[in-house]
């Protein structure tokens, strides 16, 4: 596809931006994102070998698949937005994956705590610029009506990339080490990055809520601080977008806390090989859970078509449904129920991420779409993916003097109860959106 576009605008992209076109970009997303996750949820499956041969704590591998990746991912994801919401959103992208890809396959030439928590902060740097500047190109090429849908669908990265993190991370690591899977999951970035920069294009801004791009804003790095506060006060004063936040950042914190350590959970609980939780991981998050991110962002937007909170409360009802089962997993002893228990959960606790990512971009102004983006995942990740693993690995230690190789099990269960609080605060959202319509049909009349 020839590039028609400006380094940092989009003049002569409008009519490029076909439906097919948009099925293509949103494709190419995907791709991304699952490289992405693929390179960020490796070690999930690599915890157990990697643990042993470098001689580590719970602790410690919870700082490397948590504070280590989000502190740098979420802290740099501002200022990537920053310029994502004035120059080629594309080429941000492009360059980000090519520097994830190199850092983790850097991860396979650790040869103790620092150097592989420096690879994993390599990859959270390059990763920083990827899903702000994705949004926003998303809510560019979608109207607000599908917005929910295609986010949804752009979300099936994360269990595309689990999948596949969990499949080949096991394998290659049972055959030829873990350093190799490292290299195994991080080099094909680099052609995924080459694609981008050369069969993409930059869409108009604006375009698919049928306003005029804005005149491109200059790169005052004096006036970032700025922008960030305008940022915050917006997603902090809108209720709406706040309690998204909040829901959005407790589910996150159950659910990456959950897919860290689910694997050795199921190798120290129920007594599984590498192999057979790798592939049964792989099949299992891939498919039900992207299923669930499928579902719920279709659900979200028929509802919000029939009730203005409909959207919101699709993903409240799914945490709540979903809570009773996790339990359920949790404290049961037969493995091949708990297996089957497990799916369920996989398709109720991915219903969040569509309609959260939508809600988000479609009350964002049109020039801080990529921006708000980034603060929210900062939020989010601070938390969720910076503390959830954290804190599994931290009161797993905890534990394992009262319950040995189970103190996984009941860190996980205790854990998992942050994500009913979430449920509560989409709800909110939800009753918030309904009086904000209330107030605007009283304003016309």
């Amino acid at each position: 596809m020839s590039e028609t576009t400006s380094p940092g605008g989009a003049s002569g992209a409008g009519a490029l931006v076909t439906p097919q076109y948009r099925r293509y970009a949103l494709f190419m997303l995907v791709v991304v994102y699952t490289s992405s996750f693929v390179d960020r949820q490796i070690m999930g499956v690599l915890l157990e070998p990697v643990k042993l041969d470098l001689g580590l704590s719970d602790t410690q591998m919870g700082f490397m698949t948590g504070l280590a990746f989000a502190l740098f991912y979420a802290t740099l994801g501002m200022p990537v937005a920053f310029l994502a919401d004035r120059i080629n959103r594309r080429n941000i992208i492009a360059i980000a994956v090519a520097v994830w890809s190199l850092m983790t396959a850097m991860g396979g030439l650790a040869i103790g705590f620092w150097t592989l928590a420096l690879a994993r902060i390599g990859v959270g740097v390059g990763e920083a610029g990827a899903s702000p500047p994705a949004h926003s190109m998303i809510a560019d090429l979608y109207p607000e009506k599908e917005r929910a849908g295609a986010l949804g669908i752009y979300s099936l990265g994360i269990y595309f990339g689990v999948m596949l993190g969990f499949l080949v991370g096991a394998y290659v690591a049972e055959y030829y080490g873990w350093r190799a899977a490292f290299f195994v999951v991080g080099l094909p970035g680099l052609i995924i990055a080459v694609l981008v920069r050369y069969t993409m294009i930059e869409p108009p801004r604006g375009a698919a809520d049928g306003l005029e791009a804005p005149e491109p804003e200059p790169i005052d790095w004096s006036q970032m601080w700025s922008e960030i506060a305008a940022g915050f006060k917006h997603l902090l004063s809108d209720p709406v977008s706040r309690n998204v936040i909040f829901g959005i950042m407790l589910v996150a914190f159950v659910g990456y806390g959950g897919t860290t350590w689910i694997a050795a959970f199921f190798i120290r609980s129920h007594g599984m090989s590498l192999i057979e939780v790798g592939t049964y991981l792989a099949f299992a998050i891939g498919i039900f859970g992207g299923f669930g991110a499928f579902l719920g962002g279709r659900l979200s937007d028929w509802a919000a078509q029939k009730h203005i909170a409909g959207g919101m409360w699709v993903v409240a009802i799914g945490m709540v449904a979903a809570a009773p089962l996790v339990v359920w997993f949790f404290l049961e002893s037969n493995l091949t129920i708990a297996l089957i228990v497990y799916l369920p959960t996989l398709v109720l606790g991915a219903f969040y991420l569509g309609p959260s990512f939508a809600t988000i971009q479609t009350r964002a102004p049109i020039k801080m779409r990529a921006l708000c983006s980034a603060i929210m995942l900062f939020i989010v990740n601070l938390v969720g993916m910076g503390l959830g693993p954290q804190a599994v690995g931290i009161l797993s230690d905890v534990f394992a003097s009262d319950f040995g190789k189970d103190s996984l099990r009941y860190s996980l269960l205790v854990l998992s109860f942050a994500a009913v609080w979430g449920a509560w605060h989409y709800y909110l959202a939800g009753r918030h959106l309904i009086r904000i319509k209330a107030e605007a049909e009283a304003t016309r009349a």
